[in-house]
């Protein structure tokens, strides 16, 4: 806007219209000049210069030309980092669109080698516009903002019972097996390096503890490239939960040999007592990402409680919480993995039972997504950086490194598989063993802790990170696309979806309560004795500070049952079925949106059963009591040569009277001296030919004091259970002397008859 100054005097303005229209004009440019400065400082563009001279003859101010008001200003660097990681996510996004799409492409290749070969061709396109390719992969932004999403989801939805159920095998080949790989990675590599080759090279320079190094960074299984190929394969229950719990828990041992040989590398010597500090050191980082972790799990239970009033902001305190016990733990160099895992683990079962369902889905969906777009962010980083970085390919190193973790990992999973069978009631099979040893997959973890060496200490730096990338694609790309038709070659039990059944959580609790007497009984304190200890602990004082209302005293049986019968409810309202439910039945979804009419009258449910008489029922009732109680009496284990069971005694009770009277009789017998008798029935006889029938032929008797007196002989075995009586010898009989015949008179009842119950001596 320009002006022009006024040719009249201003004495005379208010006399003419041009004046007027002079007044008009002035006053417009002091709002211009008030107005624009305040629009330019709304824009950061924008800016004006105004140049003011006075004239003391005339009192008037001069301006000069002024620039106009932005309409539409650009400024990309205000909001560059905001946006490209918006674009990040959302070209992640897309990518893992499009895989599902094509189900066939998916099908062959896992999700994780195409996610590289698209970060790949974006480095590359980046590359061949002349840009500088970010630094995506940092170290910082990976273990601070993209691992935790994945670990988080990892462990709150960690199945517990097998993984305590396995724990041992887990720690075996976390511990064991991860130090025997990075010792032989590291040692043998530094035995290759050192041979004298006609043209020397770069790998004489390099010493023992800087392949140390390198080894235990390249040895720690990764659970990101774990995830993404084993949730994929739909392998077994059991292998899953070893490869993956063991890709977690070496993550304190990477850790803690990672910072002991880079110390050591500074220092240049080893002695003892750095050995022993690193093994305490290893103690203390395991153990303290565990106790941290269990800190924050029980502070996010606890704050859990308090929050039935703001049901909003409930999946924001397991996210925080989680964070934190993250932060805490890498801020004191702990196992972050650890302590997310141990937070995640212990703070579900009691947020849970205090957050509403919709808490729960929003908790549930929220980190399946943001762990997805985190694992997809990570495999494309890493293509990236693969065009990106500095490479130093050695061809001798490299394939070295490869083929000695093939080699290594097959050696420790068969050797300490060997041992552990020695232990474990279900053996792992040589099946399991191969699918353990070849699901060994490195990942962005590995790249990442060589990426944090430096370049002072490690000369080599480039050649070792070159071989990381190498070794993780060889894992990746290889073993990756492979397992899946291995698996299917050798017929590997696959997982089976079912869904957990009532019956199945009883026998289940059955089982475990069971398994706890046999322990107490033998007097051994094993697996199931310190579990029912603890969930008696649990039971005991933790639900009662953590769970607010009535479901902390609530059993795990019926707290099982409402998780089951809300499920099913809620299905049945998604598949439409929720219109055709009567309104006698009990729902336990909540719908506050829907204002329902008035529900007609509930009819009265018939009962699945007829109506039945008293008579019937009580009858029926004595039918069950008597057959029942005839099953609880059953014998106990007695010896054969003591007690013959009559088949026709009803009842435990009537034996043992019986078995009474038979002591009683045998006493009196001993104590009589002088006998009644009468004479002895042909040896043909009905009665005799009875008695010899049903007796034992070796039953006991009685010796005679002398051959003239007579002997009453008692047969305990017979189910006669009577007396018989054997005369005295003859002299002029053949053979009287050495052998008498045995002649026997049944004193008592042969038998029982059709008319008679049950048979009894004759004798009382």
């Amino acid at each position: 806007m320009t002006s022009r100054r006024g040719s009249h005097s201003p004495a005379g303005f208010g006399k003419s219209l041009p004046e007027r229209g002079l007044l008009l004009l002035v006053l417009l440019v002091l709002l211009e000049g008030s107005v624009l400065p305040l629009g330019a400082a709304g824009s950061p563009d924008t800016s004006h210069h105004t140049k003011a001279g006075n004239s003391a003859g005339n009192g008037t101010g001069n301006v000069t030309h002024k620039k106009a008001f932005p309409v539409l200003s650009l400024d990309y660097h205000h909001i560059q980092t905001p946006f490209e990681i918006s674009l990040w996510v959302l070209l992640a996004s897309l990518m893992k669109l499009g895989f599902h799409l094509i189900p066939r492409l998916s099908g062959i290749v896992p999700e994780s080698c195409l996610l590289i070969v698209v970060g790949l061709m974006v480095g590359g396109l980046i590359k061949l516009a002349g840009e500088e390719v970010p630094p995506v992969l940092d170290s910082q932004f990976f273990f601070l903002c993209l691992l935790p999403p994945i670990i988080l989801d990892a462990g709150y939805f960690l199945p517990i019972r097998p993984f305590m159920e396995n724990l041992g095998t887990i720690l075996i080949f976390a511990v064991i097996g991860t130090l025997w790989n990075a010792f032989f990675i590291g040692g043998l590599l530094y035995a290759v390096c050192q041979i004298q080759p006609a043209n020397p090279s770069n790998l004489h320079q390099l010493e023992l503890l800087p392949c140390l190094l390198f080894g235990s960074i390249v040895s720690a299984v990764d659970p990101v490239a774990v995830l993404a190929v084993f949730e994929e394969i739909h392998i077994n229950e059991l292998l899953h939960i070893l490869v993956f719990g063991e890709s977690l828990l070496n993550d304190a041992v990477t850790v803690v040999l990672y910072h002991l040989f880079e110390e050591f590398s500074e220092v240049g010597t080893v002695t003892v007592l750095d050995c022993v500090l690193g093994i305490i050191s290893f103690l203390v980082v395991a153990c303290g990402g565990v106790l941290v972790g269990a800190i924050y799990g029980i502070l996010a239970a606890f704050t859990s409680r308090f929050t039935s009033h703001t049901r909003v902001i409930e999946p924001l305190f397991v996210f925080v919480y989680s964070y934190m016990a993250y932060l805490s733990a890498e801020m004191f160099h702990l196992s972050g993995i650890m302590a997310l895992i141990a937070c995640g683990a212990v703070m579900r079962p009691y947020v849970e039972a205090n957050i509403s369902h919709k808490s729960h889905t929003t908790i549930k969906y929220f980190l399946k997504m943001w762990s997805s777009v985190s694992e997809t962010l990570i495999f494309i980083f890493l293509g990236v950086a693969t065009v990106d970085g500095k490479h130093d390919w050695n061809w001798t190193f490299v394939t070295v490194t490869v083929i000695l973790c093939l080699v290594a990992r097959v050696i420790g999973v068969v050797g300490l598989t060997y041992m552990i069978n020695k232990f474990r009631i279900v053996k792992l099979t040589t099946k399991d063993q191969f699918i353990i040893a070849y699901g060994g997959l490195r990942g962005a973890i590995a790249f990442s802790l060589g990426f944090l060496l430096k370049k002072e200490l490690f000369p080599l730096r480039e050649m070792f990170l070159t071989a990381i990338i190498t070794v993780i694609f060889f894992t990746v790309f290889v073993q990756g696309m492979t397992i899946k038709p291995l698996v299917e070659l050798l017929a590997v039990k696959k997982k089976q979806e079912a869904k957990r059944s009532i019956n199945e959580e009883i026998h289940t609790q059955f089982l475990d309560h069971l398994l706890t007497g046999i322990e107490d009984i033998c007097g051994h304190y094993g697996h199931h004795h310190w579990k029912d200890k603890l969930n008696r602990f649990n039971k005991k004082y933790v639900k009662k500070c953590l769970i607010a209302g009535e479901r902390s005293k609530e059993p795990q049986l019926i707290a099982f049952y409402h998780k089951l019968e809300m499920k099913q409810a809620i299905e049945l309202v998604e598949s439409g079925g929720g219109v055709k439910m009567p309104s006698a039945m009990p729902s336990t979804v909540s719908m506050q949106n829907i204002q329902p009419k008035k529900p007609p009258l509930a009819k009265p449910v018939e009962r699945a059963l007829p109506q039945l008489p008293k008579g019937r029922e009580e009858e029926i009732r004595k039918i069950l009591r008597s057959n029942l109680q005839r099953t609880r009496q059953r014998l106990r284990s007695y010896n054969r040569h003591t007690l013959v069971a009559d088949p026709y005694e009803d009842g435990l009770g009537d034996l043992l009277i019986k078995k009474q009277k038979m002591i009683e009789l045998e006493k009196k017998i001993k104590d009589m001296n002088n006998y009644l008798t009468v004479p002895a029935a042909p040896p043909d006889s009905p009665t005799m030919c009875r008695a010899r029938l049903a007796s034992d032929p070796q039953a006991y008797h009685t010796k005679s004091v002398s051959d003239s007196v007579p002997a009453i002989q008692v047969d305990l075995a017979s189910p006669q259970r009577g007396l018989t009586m054997r005369p005295p010898s003859r002299p002029g009989e053949a053979g009287g002397a050495r052998d008498p015949q045995k002649l026997t008179r049944c004193l008592s009842d042969p038998g029982p008859s059709a008319d008679e119950e049950e048979d009894e001596p004759f004798l009382p």
